[in-house]
């Protein structure tokens, strides 16, 4: 698929080179124009039309449905940050003393001090280092896990390197062994192929201002529906009761489905904005999204492979690629070439200490050459 079918959606400036979705990405057009038609209706009638706003919000909670295959839309509750959700399955589990949990290394903070968090109850948190030697990453993580391992968090893809981990691996293990699996799906979500069922993960949460092409402040959370109920909630609220529109009711419940975990009243304008953003990668396809994605990655790959002074930081085999690709350059700081590609108009990021590059499927071919060319003609 040719990526300038679509360019209309993105209206860069002609001078940006925009190579940081897997940290803030922009917005496609047609999620402003949800935007600004949804503040206008608000300036003129106010909520006179709330129902419809709702109608909105439930194609959200079908879309994501559908983006990581849940068995149903009650499965999906829309909260504000993927650090919300984490903590909310890190409050939520009755955990004992002696209990531990099992992460990578290499996590960023989202994925970890939720986890570090439960340390002074007696809960250890075993970090396991993926990049370093092992043969098969994901296994030694499950090495990790012995019969007081309550859970395994993950992302499914790390952030600073990229590495893909085989999430079908680790679920089928934590789905035989008796462990929750909670995946970080972040830097996944939008970019690439995701299936809550084939990876029999407990609970997947992510932003939507990533891959995912929304803004910030509003997060799917998918709860197993076999294990919702076990989860205690940390947050109250009229809307998360099973009859939120009864206000005089006394004996309130939560919410059969997980809108348990929504304690207020929901983010509409987020609503609008990234249900408008998941309307385009539905309309083209997760599949052909993904495609594009890794076609990317293996072109940078192979680029910068090829060049003596440039030293690869991500994973080469593609099994373990993502929309993430970094590298250091031999001769040069990764902070001084971050600043030179700055001021060429190359929206990046440093993590680990290495330049990241992490275009979508719109980003056009001539774009990454130019970016490559700028790196290599230090």
């Amino acid at each position: 698929m040719d990526p300038s079918l679509w360019r209309d959606e993105f209206p860069l400036a002609k001078a940006t080179i925009y190579l940081n979705h897997a940290g803030v990405a922009p917005w496609p057009r047609r999620a402003a124009e949800a935007v600004t038609a949804f503040a206008e209706h608000n300036v003129h009638h106010g909520a006179s039309n709330y129902s419809h706003w709702l109608e909105t919000e439930r194609r959200l909670r079908e879309q994501l449905r559908q983006l990581i295959n849940a068995p149903a839309s009650d499965d999906i509750a829309l909260l504000k940050n993927t650090s919300e959700g984490l903590s909310f399955v890190a409050n939520g589990i009755a955990w004992s003393a002696g209990d531990n949990i099992v992460i990578s290394a290499e996590e960023f903070p989202s994925n970890r001090i939720p986890w570090e968090a439960l340390q002074p109850r007696g809960v250890a948190v075993r970090q396991i280092e993926l990049l370093h030697g092992h043969p098969c990453p994901e296994q030694a993580l499950l090495d990790a896990c012995d019969g007081r391992t309550r859970l395994l968090a993950i992302s499914s893809v790390q952030y600073a390197s990229g590495f893909r981990v085989d999430l079908d691996l680790i679920g089928t293990h934590c789905r035989n062994h008796g462990i929750l699996f909670c995946v970080d799906a972040i830097q996944t979500l939008g970019a690439l192929n995701f299936d809550v069922s084939a990876c029999h993960a407990d609970f997947v949460v992510a932003d939507a201002h990533k891959w995912m092409l929304g803004p910030e402040g509003i997060a799917l959370f998918y709860v197993n529906s076999a294990i919702r109920e076990e989860i205690t909630l940390s947050e109250f609220g009229w809307h998360m009761t099973q009859d939120p529109n009864d206000f005089d009711r006394k004996d309130w419940r939560p919410a059969d489905s997980a809108r348990r975990f929504e304690c207020g009243s929901p983010n509409l304008l987020g609503v609008h904005a990234l249900s408008a953003s998941l309307s385009l990668l539905h309309e083209i396809g997760i599949a052909a999204v993904s495609r594009i994605v890794l076609n990317n990655t293996s072109y940078l790959t192979d680029t910068i492979i090829q060049h003596s002074d440039l030293e690869l930081r991500s994973p080469a085999q593609p099994a373990h690629q993502s929309g993430i690709v970094s590298f250091r350059h031999r001769r040069h700081l990764s902070e001084t070439l971050y600043r030179k590609l700055h001021a060429e108009g190359v929206v990046c990021a440093i993590r680990g200490g290495a330049i990241r590059f992490s275009p979508h499927f719109y980003t056009p071919r001539d774009q990454l050459d130019r970016a490559l060319e700028l790196v290599t003609d230090c």
